[in-house]
């Protein structure tokens, strides 16, 4: 069966929204959707904005989205898209997001919503993109490119197979994602009842008076160098997961290196804290024998040896019990701050070391175990992303048969 491939623009109508400046928008005006707001098959307004109502009814009426349009986002995350159901009206188009509307009834609306979301599209519109950090596309882009499709009757055949099969891995997604979600849970009820089970001799004290040193990094940015002349500057994105991260970070000059950590070098057994941002709240030891500074996201965090266990502190801080303490810390009513003030009035209670070190042991085959379910799970995850892309990929290459789509179902 032939496929005709045609430019974009003659057969879709291709629109950007305008930019918006701040005194344009309105609080209960015109639902303006913006990049954030295009999710994977659907839209959320929950980050939306509004604009002006006089502007969006006589200068930008023209942007006002139809039911049946697709919504595609052009800087960020490129490729996201959503068809615009009735409920979701109205919408005004934004900057960093373009509508498709089809000239044709050759085409089918949910044909054009695959195609764009097939690795073939993505990669060739990536090919056009700018910028380096933020990825950045236009209609310009955009009106450059192909689209190639059969007939509407082998389209809407290949729309019902494809609608068919990603139901069933949509569901099959679904499930595998609160069945991770509630792994992470057992792992943080796990540990809910470990410190809650201490038993009766144990010690119950600030967390300042168990710990040679707590304190945050330098406040203000550094001047950052080269690798080859630096130190490693670590800040919040490298502590994940219990774990220091050490892929992604900046570096700093020697001499402030040693400016820094003249009386608080960091060293192997110590503890860093996130303390600004999203993920405030989260411990880990440091592992590594390297020399390093911190910045003023984290917290550094020195165990007096004859106390406290280095790990026993890490699990301990990130116990549901000092992750609501740590919440209800918190001073900043933006982006959340967790004051190094607060971390040391925290009340911790420990027994004795080698009860600790007991405790740790038990923690850490308790986390082996859910990490082995975690890789079980994700795995999974990248199988159906997978599933996925293989029949978006078949549907577009005219190999997709509807035996095919039944045996992905």
């Amino acid at each position: 069966m032939s496929w005709i491939t045609q430019k974009l623009p003659d057969v879709l109508f291709i629109q950007e929204g305008p930019g918006i400046r701040k005194y344009e928008y309105e609080e209960n005006g015109y639902p303006m959707i913006n990049v954030r707001c295009v999710q994977d098959g659907y839209i959320d307004m929950s980050s939306a904005r509004c604009a002006s109502m006089e502007l969006a009814t006589t200068k930008w009426k023209h942007f006002q989205v139809d039911e049946g349009d697709i919504l595609y986002t052009i800087s960020g995350t490129i490729g996201r898209s959503a068809i615009v159901k009735e409920a979701d009206l109205p919408l005004l188009m934004n900057t960093s997001v373009v509508r498709f509307k089809s000239l044709t009834p050759d085409l089918d609306p949910k044909f054009v919503y695959y195609y764009f979301k097939t690795d073939l599209f993505i990669d060739e519109l990536l090919g056009h993109s700018t910028g380096t950090a933020i990825k950045n596309v236009g209609p310009s882009h955009l009106k450059k490119m192909d689209i190639s499709y059969p007939s509407l009757e082998e389209q809407k055949r290949i729309v019902a197979i494809l609608d068919q099969a990603f139901t069933h891995i949509d569901k099959a997604r679904a499930l595998t994602e609160q069945n991770l979600r509630n792994v992470r849970e057992l792992f943080e009820s796990y540990l809910q009842q470990v410190f809650s089970l201490i038993g009766d001799r144990y010690v119950e004290e600030a967390l300042d008076d168990a710990c040679e040193l707590i304190t945050c990094g330098v406040a203000a940015t550094p001047k950052y160098v080269d690798e080859s002349e630096g130190v490693p500057f670590l800040s919040a994105q490298n502590v994940k997961s219990g774990k220091v991260v050490l892929d992604k970070y900046r570096h700093i000059s020697k001499d402030l290196h040693a400016k820094l950590t003249k009386k608080n070098m960091p060293k192997k057994g110590d503890i860093l804290y996130s303390r600004v941002g999203a993920g405030f709240g989260e411990a880990a030891v440091v592992e590594h024998e390297f020399e390093f500074s911190v910045y003023v996201s984290l917290t550094l965090i020195q165990p007096i040896e004859a106390k406290l266990d280095s790990y026993y502190l890490k699990y301990l801080l990130n116990s549901p019990q000092i992750k609501s303490l740590a919440r209800s810390s918190i001073t900043s009513s933006g982006v959340p701050n967790l004051n190094v003030k607060s971390v040391r009035k925290f009340l911790i209670t420990y027994p004795a070391l080698q009860k600790q070190k007991s405790v740790v042991r038990s923690i850490e085959l308790m986390e082996s175990e859910i990490g082995n379910l975690e890789s079980i799970y994700q795995n999974k995850l990248l199988e159906l992303d997978t599933l996925k892309k293989s029949l978006l990929q078949k549907a577009f290459s005219g190999e997709l048969t509807k035996n095919m789509g039944e045996a992905a179902a």
